[in-house]
């Protein structure tokens, strides 16, 4: 069990840590429990919240019900009613005990991996198209693979790169094409949405799609019919497509390189991705999995020395999983020895070796920001900046001090 003193402070504990259930006070400063509520559920879709309210405040509790609260208990509480609505609760979030093999692929058991699996196995059994987003070398491909697992659909799963295809070969590549189609199509050839048919297709980069093929796949979509290059004749087909991007395709909207009802055929179901850097637990895991990888025999694995690893978890990652990939390859493939060093691994991490700073370190240097703000504003004047910081002139001078900010270095700026 966590607490929380506000409800802010509630919604940063979700990054960290996977609640079953949601106490809230209805009636709380700045955020309320109703606008906690939305957060929730926008943020964690199915996590149930329980809503505690005085009697002059039921009204406004049986309305946040009706948007999806379990429930709301008036004060002063009645304990034997709220372990009841516990318990409710407990079986609402409990998954059914069954075979993680869908799941094996997605190395790591961090808070905001659970609440990304438990979404995709939700989403897995129906036919909605899912649209996965987040950052390049994420694992978009590997999400894509575990929904399909999880589907139960008897066909395969075939994956394709839709900016790694030239244009004019991608239609064919999708749709497959009649013989005698075009120059060089020497027989009739079956294209990938047909090959899935049964299963799943995954477009990974769907932004880069041709608008061209945007219009047939569009097509596709809405009538479940697929018909190949030079042929007259509409084919049936049940596939069910995932996409995965890293643009921003409303920008893409925008600018007239995306259509927007493809948009909203594709965009049904819509999964995020996040950063290695958001998810910095699940580095061990992922170091051990990739070593294993590496070395399925465990009398010739090597290991990561402490220091190593801590460097690997305190770096931030641009290329994301697939970067760490990279690194331990690298370095696996350059230590000659059981043990692989930091010093192989800040030079694998070139200028990507930037590290988190200590918490002191990071305060000291938001303070020393914070502090010379005030003083652009202020113009150099101490008193203003201590009054905008609501402290006495005393204690900013010795804050002014101790960062070894000088007021007079401000007092020229325009």
């Amino acid at each position: 069990m966590e607490t929380a003193q506000s409800a802010c402070e509630a919604l940063g504990m979700l990054k960290r840590f996977a609640p079953k259930l949601v106490i809230t006070d209805l009636r709380m400063d700045g955020m309320d429990g109703s606008q906690l509520l939305d957060e929730v559920q926008a943020r964690c879709p199915g996590l149930p919240v329980l809503l505690i309210t005085a009697h002059g405040t039921i009204p406004d509790a049986v309305s946040a019900t009706q948007r999806g609260a379990i429930g709301f208990l008036t004060k002063p509480l009645d304990k034997h009613e709220l372990l009841k609505h516990v318990k409710q609760a407990m079986q609402l979030s409990a998954a059914p005990v069954q075979n993680d093999e869908w799941r094996k692929d997605v190395i790591g058991a961090s808070a905001v991996i659970e609440r990304l699996l438990r979404q995709a196995q939700s989403v897995a059994p129906s036919k909605a198209s899912v649209l996965i987003t987040g950052p390049s070398g994420a694992g978009k491909e590997v999400l894509a693979k575990a929904i399909h697992n999880a589907s139960g659909r008897s066909g395969a799963f075939i994956a394709l790169n839709t900016g790694a295809i030239p244009a004019e070969l991608l239609e064919s590549e999708l749709f497959g094409h009649e013989r005698g189609a075009f120059t060089g199509a020497a027989r009739e050839r079956i294209g990938l949405i047909q090959s899935a048919a049964g299963g799943t297709l995954f477009l990974d980069e769907i932004g880069d799609m041709p608008l061209m093929l945007q219009v047939k796949l569009l097509r596709v979509l809405q009538d479940g019919k697929v018909r190949p290059v030079g042929s007259n004749v509409d084919s049936p087909v049940d596939v069910r497509v995932i996409s995965a991007t890293h643009r921003d395709l409303e920008q893409k909207i925008e600018t007239g390189e995306f259509r927007q009802d493809l948009y909203y055929r594709l965009n049904v179901v819509r999964l995020k991705l996040p950063t290695l850097a958001e998810r910095r637990e699940d580095i061990p895991a992922l170091v051990s999995h990739f070593l294993k990888r590496l070395a399925p025999d465990p009398s010739f694995r090597k290991a990561f020395a402490p220091k190593a690893m801590e460097m690997m978890v305190a770096s931030q990652w641009p290329g994301n999983v697939r970067q760490l990939s990279n690194v331990i390859e690298q370095t696996y493939a350059l230590t000659p020895g059981p043990v692989i060093g930091a010093r192989l691994v800040g030079e694998a991490l070139g200028s990507a070796a930037e590290v988190i700073q200590p918490f002191r370190e990071a305060r000291a240097e938001f303070t020393r920001s914070y502090l010379c703000q005030l003083l652009v504003i202020s113009r150099g004047n101490v008193s203003a900046a201590a009054r905008i910081a609501e402290r006495n002139r005393s204690d900013f001078y010795k804050l002014l001090a101790r960062h070894q900010v000088d007021p007079g270095d401000f007092k020229s700026v325009d």
